[in-house]
């Protein structure tokens, strides 16, 4: 092969490969960066991240002014966030992060008077239906069957011959020997 061919071809090639880039740079323009650019279709598995408590809907009804501070923390839990600055207030803070959805994020705050509760106030909270409800939207699954049998499967169950059901017999093998002698744990040539 002689030397102009071979730089001939290189040339094209080059040529080629040029053309190539500048059509897929033209590609940017009517699509989204996601659609062209191939690293963006592969994304990292990102974890559910969760924090905080979650203070449901029947939790907050529960709570009545005068309530002592053991009562509200038996009702609600233990808050996030206490301050030494301010010894009367506590805040309840709950935060949920998935992959592919909105951020939810919701807060109670909890006033006190003289070790009694005085006022809550916050986000309006969910039932606890309702957050359950939120929390897998990714895949919906059919109908969940029934795991019962019927009165009518149980009799045609009962109305089938014995010998189909039966199981056939567990035979145990025969108990080994004990070992009357073991081998040495090192060689006795050392």
């Amino acid at each position: 092969m002689s030397a102009k061919y071979r730089y001939g071809i290189q040339t094209a090639l080059t040529v080629l490969a040029c053309v190539g880039l500048a059509a897929c740079g033209s590609m940017k323009s009517g699509l989204s960066e996601s659609k062209v650019n191939p690293v963006n279709w592969i994304t990292p598995y990102k974890i559910d991240i969760v924090q905080g408590n979650f203070v449901s809907k029947e939790q907050v009804e529960l709570l009545k002014p005068g309530m002592g501070r053991a009562q509200v923390r038996e009702v609600l839990g233990t808050p996030l966030l206490t301050s030494v600055f301010h010894a009367d207030r506590w805040d309840y803070v709950f935060t949920f992060r998935r992959q592919g959805a909105e951020p939810q994020s919701l807060k109670l705050t909890v006033f006190f008077k003289n070790d009694a509760l005085e006022r809550f106030e916050g986000d309006t909270m969910p039932s606890e239906t309702e957050f359950v409800s939120k929390l897998d939207t990714r895949r919906k699954l059919g109908k969940v069957p029934v795991l019962e049998l019927t009165d009518e499967q149980l009799k045609a169950m009962e109305k089938k011959p014995a010998s189909s059901t039966a199981a056939a017999p567990v035979t145990t093998p025969a108990p080994l020997a004990p070992a009357t002698s073991y081998p040495p744990l090192e060689s006795a040539s050392k």
